[in-house]
């Protein structure tokens, strides 16, 4: 079928989208989850931890202060890099140049070794926030490619493309590791090859989003007061006088804030369940580093048809209850995580965890893009990439903290379910309607 004259759900433009998806899930699920907290944990650190200042901190701790500084990055610059793009139109220029920049300095990682802790960390950092910056752009385009009624399925489709193309990558990721004695290189090395393919494929697939990602020109011009200021500057004004303007105006729409609080609360729990996986599972279990992969492969795997079956019951029962219902089934997760041991059980974990995490990101992303103006897409995602990554500064920080001062994670893990149950409230009493209303009524 022809695409309508505005460009939604034109089968071309939701491929490249999607295929971002595909690109970038490389990292976030080799690099970021899988491999590099495992190998900073047990080569980089080592199991005597790091001593700074007297104190001496685990691998563990390190990490989920790291993860919450880059979370902490996107909170601050975010919108307002948000706001520019919107005026200039400039979100595909933004999202290509924070996944080139993420993409090389996970290249990078590649020459950490042995008591590089500070260059690991410093790397990661710079790929994390490349990968969370390039996420605020990537989807602000969702309300502009799609209709309101298409929104759940298409937020669906783009996550169902990242586990797949991430699963894929993966897999070749733990052939490698896992044959290292085959290949005649150590693990190690495997490791550190393995995060320069995902480095690889991450550039390398977001080429057909640069070739296939449409937008439209920008339909605003310049303000007569900014002429003759340095272009930078100029937009830099524009960009804080329109986060301030819809500051100003957010707090009118009560549904759309509150849905907001709730999601920076459940996120968080998403989030660290999310990025403190792998090294839950080396540190605390005890487990290899193949269990801990074949885990997350498990993940992808079922994480992919259950975006897409989560999409189908929002249809039937609305955004927000099917929401709910990943919710419930978070805490069960993090409740399961505290009492196990074994392998297996792990394995089982990581089963729960892909079926229920699909389906509570896509549908998050697409009830808040349901509810937005779309000449601001860029701006208000900007606004949900910092209560987004509010969130996820507090989760790996309580994470780290508990760790830390009681020597255990599994009371960290299993204390996430406060986050769960605390977003699960706030959510029954945000009205889908009224939301939706607002935007309808030209409320922005």
């Amino acid at each position: 079928m022809a695409a309508p004259a505005t460009g939604k759900n034109d089968p071309k433009t939701i491929f490249g989208w999607c295929m971002y998806d595909w690109a970038n899930s490389a990292y976030i699920t080799t690099v970021a989850v899988a491999l590099l907290p495992a190998y900073f944990a047990r080569v980089v650190v080592g199991p005597e931890g790091v001593t700074i200042g007297g104190t001496t901190y685990s691998a563990t701790s390190l990490w989920g202060f790291t993860v919450s500084t880059a979370a902490i990055v996107a909170f601050l610059f975010a919108p307002v890099l948000g706001s520019i793009a919107d005026f200039s139109s400039a979100k595909k220029r933004f999202l290509l140049s924070f996944a080139y920049t993420g993409s090389l300095f996970t290249l990078l990682l590649y020459f950490c070794h042995s008591g590089d802790v500070y260059k690991t960390l410093f790397f990661f950092l710079l790929a994390q926030v490349g990968f969370i910056s390039a996420n605020v752009f990537y989807d602000a385009f969702l309300p502009q490619i799609s209709t309101d009624d298409q929104i759940d399925w298409v937020s669906g489709k783009g996550y169902s493309y990242g586990y797949v193309g991430g699963g894929l990558q993966f897999a070749i990721a733990l052939g490698l590791v896992a044959g290292h004695e085959t290949l005649g290189i150590s693990q190690g090395l495997a490791v550190r090859i393995a995060i320069v393919m995902a480095g690889l494929w991450w550039a390398g697939f977001t080429l057909f989003t640069a070739r296939y990602l449409y937008e439209a020109p920008s339909a605003e011009s310049l303000p007569d007061r900014y002429h003759g200021w340095p272009t930078p500057v100029a937009y830099a004004a524009i960009g804080v006088s329109r986060i301030l303007r819809t500051m100003r105006r957010v707090g009118q729409f009560r549904h759309l804030l509150l849905f907001l609080i709730a999601f920076m609360l459940y996120n968080d729990g998403i989030q660290t369940v999310v990025s403190m996986a792998a090294i839950y599972a080396i540190e605390e279990l005890g487990l290899s580093t193949t269990t801990v992969m074949l885990t997350l492969l498990i993940i992808q795997a079922i994480a992919t048809p259950g975006a897409l079956l989560f999409g189908r019951l929002a249809g039937s029962i609305g955004t927000k209850r099917a929401v709910m219902v990943t919710l419930v089934l978070w805490s069960a997760v993090v409740i399961y995580a505290y009492f196990i041991h074994t392998a297996t059980e792990f394995l089982v974990l990581g089963g729960a965890v892909g079926f229920v995490l699909g389906g509570s990101q896509a549908l998050s992303r697409s009830f808040y893009g349901s509810t937005i103006p779309e000449q601001a897409s860029a701006e208000f995602y900007g606004f949900y990439t910092v209560f987004s990554k509010f969130s996820a500064i507090w989760g790996p920080f309580v994470f780290a903290v508990i760790r830390q001062l009681t020597g255990s994670a599994r009371l960290s893990i299993v204390s996430l379910m406060v986050f769960f149950i605390a977003g699960l409230i706030l959510l029954y009493f945000v009205d889908e309607r009224k939301a939706r209303e607002a935007k309808l009524a030209g409320a922005f």
